[in-house]
């Protein structure tokens, strides 16, 4: 419906973050539960959530017969989704860092996770879920992609360690999307 309709207004009123290797099958609709032997919840973020952003590049095609572009050509599609993780353990340690795993070391109760000295791809699939009420759930899930950016680490005596990272998605192949929304909302009706 068009127009002014306070129903459709949505706050992403509780939700959270889930990482499983690239590819992995998402569920196939909301009521379905994430399968926990493959997709992992980070946890807890700060209160800014998740911010998303897709961004297009557009090249003008001038023509010598017209001062304004007689057409525009995409040349490049770009989605990423910004949070910060407040929890430190064996899936979001390495996920901040690039990959690799967190190993039980010597004495027993220590870990310890080794940064390579050399980086490689770390590919994941992301899911992103958040609920408005009990009614309305999205689902957003991005197939590959990777960690791009991370934020300066701090440690300090007044806040919490937080792991700021920007994943961004790469595409799978032609006919697979970039991203897809699923949402439990009767204002798509």
């Amino acid at each position: 419906m068009a127009g002014n309709n306070s129903n459709e207004i949505r706050v992403a009123g509780t939700g959270r973050i889930l990482v499983a290797p690239a590819g992995t099958a998402a569920p196939a609709d909301t009521a379905i539960a994430w399968d926990a032997t493959k997709w992992r919840d980070l946890g807890y973020t700060t209160t800014e959530g998740i911010k998303f952003n897709k961004k297009d590049k557009i090249d003008p095609v001038d023509t010598w017969q017209s001062v304004s572009a007689a057409r525009f050509i995409y040349s490049d599609r770009d989605l990423t989704v910004k949070f910060q993780l407040l929890q430190l353990n064996k899936d979001t340690l390495p996920f901040f860092m690039g990959g690799d795993a967190v190993t039980a070391g010597v004495p027993a109760g220590e870990y310890k996770y080794s940064l390579a000295s050399n980086p490689k791809a770390d590919e994941r699939a992301l899911g992103i879920e958040f609920n408005d009420g009990t009614a309305v759930r999205y689902r957003f899930v991005v197939p590959r992609g990777q960690v791009t950016e991370t934020e300066e680490l701090s440690l300090s005596r007044t806040g919490a360690v937080k792991l700021g990272v920007t994943f961004t998605a790469l595409a799978v192949d032609d006919l697979t999307p970039l991203a897809t929304i699923l949402m439990k909302d009767g204002a798509y009706a």
